[in-house]
């Protein structure tokens, strides 16, 4: 509990409300759903329509998953993310030899999130028994079991694999490096430098996600944060040896022009230069060792 106080501070977290974990999945969860219905000495939560259950080892969750599982929920009173299974699933006797194998074509494997109707999911934890809340790992199995509500399921995306062992650390990793890698955030003045949004939505869009941002529609102090933001960011993953390309396009009159960059080893490899730039954007090895910079 201490670390995860001292996490909500560092962070200025305004929404979060602490619950002390159970011994298992199901008892940290019922903590949870009793924190929201009044039931928790200290809580003055309000009780929510629709409330979402999800895992932590799970990070890649999108906005747009959770809209799917909460629209479901509201529809059918419970819903949950799937995935087609990789692997076949077989019982195994009591002696060690197989029993029976599973279909695979004709199961799914459950995921996370789930979305509930509160008073469904919190009416079917007041009825588990001690069984339930010690072995049990299914929340859309409990709201069947209790209320005959049967769940909506919804495809879900491959990102929703569960982060277990110290190798998924790693795929967790490239993952995040490959998201990083594809974006790029241009700023501009759309009436100054018109002609050269189309050469660069030509050039870059064929392989990463392009995001223009018209610097005139914002102040001058707020402009100005941005590059600080961009600044401190830049710097984050370099100490963080994350591979990033990225264009800026900005203050044509004031700071610079335009410069495309990337972070490799960290170090800063300076692949265009089209103007002055500000001191923070020269740090550059004299020579690449051994690369040759790119111009996508």
């Amino acid at each position: 509990m201490d670390m995860m106080r001292a996490i909500i501070h560092q962070y200025q977290h305004q929404r979060v409300t602490l619950v002390e974990a159970g011994a298992t999945r199901h008892r940290s969860i019922f903590n949870g759903l009793k924190a929201l219905a009044g039931d928790h000495p200290h809580s003055k939560l309000p009780t929510p329509t629709v409330v979402i259950i999800h895992d932590a080892v799970r990070p890649f969750v999108e906005e747009d998953v959770l809209v799917s599982v909460v629209t479901a929920a509201k529809d059918h009173g419970a819903a949950g993310a799937i995935r087609p299974l990789v692997s076949t699933v077989i019982t195994p006797s009591a002696d060690g030899c197989l029993d029976q194998s599973l279909d695979r074509a004709k199961h799914r494997a459950s995921e996370m999130p789930q979305a509930f109707l509160f008073d469904v999911i919190y009416r079917a934890y007041r009825q588990c028994s001690d069984h339930d809340l010690e072995f049990g790992t299914e929340c859309l199995h409990l709201a069947l079991k209790y209320c005959h509500t049967k769940a909506k399921l919804v495809e879900g995306p491959p990102d929703l694999w569960k982060v277990t062992y110290r190798r998924d650390l790693y795929a967790m990793e490239s993952i995040i490096k490959d998201k990083i890698s594809q974006q790029v955030c241009v700023v501009m003045d759309t009436k100054e430098d018109a002609g050269c949004i189309g050469f660069l939505q030509g050039v870059l869009k064929k392989e990463l996600e392009v995001h223009f941002l018209d610097s005139q529609n914002v102040s001058f102090s707020e402009r100005m944060k941005e590059l600080m933001e961009m600044k401190d960011f830049a710097k984050e993953v370099k100490e963080r040896n994350i591979f990033l390309y990225g264009v800026l396009v900005c203050f044509t009159q004031a700071l610079f022009r335009m410069r495309l960059y990337c972070v490799v080893d960290k170090d800063w490899w300076n692949l265009e230069d089209l103007g002055s730039t500000p001191a923070w954007l020269s740090q550059s090895p004299a020579e690449p060792r051994g690369m040759k910079p790119s111009t996508r």
